[in-house]
């Protein structure tokens, strides 16, 4: 759906239809990982991500893909869609952009404003915007750090081949090079996604409550609907989200206090012992923070 500035403003659209986020948020998101890729590096052969201490790594922008994929599966507007899934038929993000914005002599700011009411994934991470000779920056209120294992993941490498040639081979009833790979898998691991929502910049994009409930809902089924060969069904596993909202704007306390509460054992998940730390859980809350803990 199209707006134009007027309609925007009429509407409240911008931040106004819906109740603001006036508390800030953090989050914790635990995912279990068994026998699968959770994120390939296509600089090493789409291994398993890994750092130079072994433990397993899943980049943000990885993260970001998954939600959009999911708020978009929710029936949400969004500017970034990977080309598989675009449900509009534009193969470039040039070629969406100009679709909603034909006049090439529309101002920086109004560009801002109708690409905050017309896409989720905008109002929510920000965007750049680089056409029409234009750099516009959006600052998103929704950050996200990259993922890590909570102990070093053990990679494992299978060789594979193909029961029939790809490409004609130069022997008869010989074999082509394409029937040979090797398919890379963490045996297991346990991924700790840490992100927050800043209320000072959802105020400028017009992120409101019923955004967040659903970025919640995307995080809670960030998995779904996203099998493949690298990631079967149900190797991705969602265990438990840690919710804190603050009692102001700002918030009670600096988020790394939030995250620092996070305490597990190096076992099987069911082993870990995954917790808040009692004594600063309990000074969390005296601060006002409210915290939920929501299975996956």
């Amino acid at each position: 759906m199209k707006y134009n500035i007027v309609e925007i403003i009429e509407k409240k659209i911008y931040n106004k239809k819906l109740k603001a986020i006036d508390k800030k948020i953090d989050f914790i998101l635990t995912v279990e990982v068994c026998d699968a890729n959770p994120n390939g590096d296509p600089l090493a052969g789409n291994m398993p991500r890994t750092d130079s201490d072994g433990y397993g790594v899943i980049s943000d922008v990885a993260i970001k893909r998954k939600i959009r994929n999911r708020m978009q599966d929710l029936g949400e507007n969004i500017f970034v869609q990977s080309s598989e899934r675009a449900s509009d038929g534009f193969v470039s993000l040039q070629q969406r952009f100009e679709n909603r914005f034909p006049d090439k002599n529309i101002l920086p700011k109004d560009i801002e404003i109708q690409a905050n009411a017309e896409w989720l994934d905008v109002r929510s991470f920000g965007q750049v915007f680089t056409f029409y000779g234009k750099a516009i920056g959006v600052r998103g209120p929704v950050s996200i750090s990259m993922a890590k294992s909570l102990s070093p993941v053990v990679v494992s490498t299978m060789q594979i081949t193909k029961s029939v040639n790809g490409q004609t081979p130069k022997k008869e009833q010989g074999k082509s090079s394409d029937t040979m790979g090797s398919k890379c898998t963490v045996d297991y691991g346990v991924y700790v996604i840490k992100g927050s929502v800043n209320c000072y910049f959802s105020e400028k994009t017009g992120f409101n409550l019923e955004d967040l409930e659903l970025l919640k809902k995307s995080l809670l089924t960030l998995f779904e609907n996203d099998a493949s060969t690298a990631r079967p069904e149900g190797s991705m596993r969602v265990k438990e989200l840690f919710w804190f909202t603050h009692g102001n704007k700002l918030g009670n306390l600096p988020s790394w206090k939030i995250f620092d509460m996070l305490k597990w054992n190096n076992l099987e998940y069911c082993q870990y012992d995954i917790h808040l730390e009692p004594e600063k859980l309990k000074e969390v809350q005296s601060k006002g923070v409210v915290v939920e803990i929501i299975k996956g």
